[in-house]
């Protein structure tokens, strides 16, 4: 979460907490999204069972590690699913967000697996470029071109869905990464088939160690951008907050907080300071437009004061996102005492 100030002054307070719960739909539960992840998973999963059977019989390290990955690609398509049935879920109790960070969790315990799974691999291909065992070339290129076959249609049925979901297009990436992974693996079995060079095969592993380090990597880092409830990587709060207090009757934001709840969807909250008898509603209504056209923002919590006139009169006026069943209108109220601190104008 960030905290930022802007305006006039030479300082600015941080502090504000507030939290709006607006009625934003997020979630991607169509059925024809899971019905083509589930045909993905499917042969997927076939495969990758038979896939492993053959590389125990071939002696090939590169065809276990290739079943490896898209063993992550089969939990990458899980998590889809799952996360599309979370999303769907109410908020309630003491889960206010509902349970939209457990596809964060799962992206975690996934690249933690993906980095210890190829840490091991390395190790193995190391161990076989340095003596290497007698490897099956006719049939490891045999399973490495069905595996091209197979992850094909699989990107295919991915590619069907709504790859503006983050997590489909997660899973759509993982499976094309496995598509390259079984190139390398069957250009490793031509060169053992026609050279007889079966260092090739630990070589190819290493492209395929290679390619889970990355995603296992970007996973941990996305991830844990949002535990640490950073902004969005695409998105500057500083450059946010000087165009939010560049708007029509605005003299300061601050307690400026750009934070994201799951991955795709953010939020937004600040203290709007306007200029005396300037229009708080139209200014938040300006604010909201503005945040959900050029930000793509929808859960915002903007708390509006008038300068100077919150610190003396001891009054704070506080307007959330509406909800379908609140009212778009707010009177000036007593609330919460709002004691300024040295920073406030």
């Amino acid at each position: 979460m960030s905290d930022h100030g802007h305006g006039h002054g030479p300082g600015h307070d941080h502090g504000a907490d507030g939290h709006g719960h607006g009625g934003h739909s997020h979630g991607v539960s169509a059925e024809a999204d899971r019905r083509w992840l589930g045909m993905a998973l499917t042969l997927i999963t076939a495969f990758m069972a038979v896939e492993v059977v053959v590389g125990v019989i071939a002696g090939s390290l590169a065809l276990i590690s290739d079943a490896a990955h898209m063993l992550t690609d089969a939990a990458s398509i899980v998590l889809a699913l799952i996360a599309m049935r979370l999303a769907a879920r109410p908020a309630r109790g003491g889960y206010t967000y509902g349970l939209k960070r457990a596809e964060i969790l799962s992206a975690q315990a996934n690249g933690l697996t993906l980095l210890l799974l190829g840490a091991w691999l390395a190790y193995e291909a190391v161990r076989r470029l340095i003596s290497p065992p007698e490897v099956e070339g006719g049939l490891m290129l045999a399973t490495a071109l069905t595996g091209i076959a197979v992850n094909v249609v699989a990107t295919w049925c991915i590619s069907r869905a709504n790859r503006s979901s983050l997590n489909v297009e997660g899973a759509y990436q993982h499976i094309l990464n496995d598509l390259f992974a079984f190139v390398g693996t069957a250009v490793a079995a031509l060169i053992v088939v026609l050279t007889g060079f079966d260092r090739a095969d630990p070589i190819a592993t290493l492209v395929v160690v290679a390619l889970m380090v990355k995603a296992g990597y970007g996973l941990l880092r996305e991830s844990g951008r949002i535990f640490l409830e950073a902004a969005p990587a695409d998105m500057d709060p500083d450059a946010v907050g000087d165009q939010l207090v560049a708007q029509r009757a605005v003299v300061e934001v601050h307690d400026l907080h750009v934070w994201q709840i799951t991955s795709g969807q953010s939020a937004l909250s600040a203290h709007v300071l306007v200029e005396p008898g300037g229009d708080c509603h139209a200014v938040r209504r300006d604010l909201e437009d503005l945040l959900r056209h050029d930000y793509g923002i929808t859960h915002t919590t903007l708390q509006v004061d008038h300068l100077g006139e919150g610190a003396r009169a001891g009054t704070l006026l506080q307007i959330t996102t509406p909800t379908a069943d609140a009212p778009d209108h707010c009177d000036d109220a007593h609330g919460p005492v709002h004691r300024p601190g040295p920073h406030d104008h």
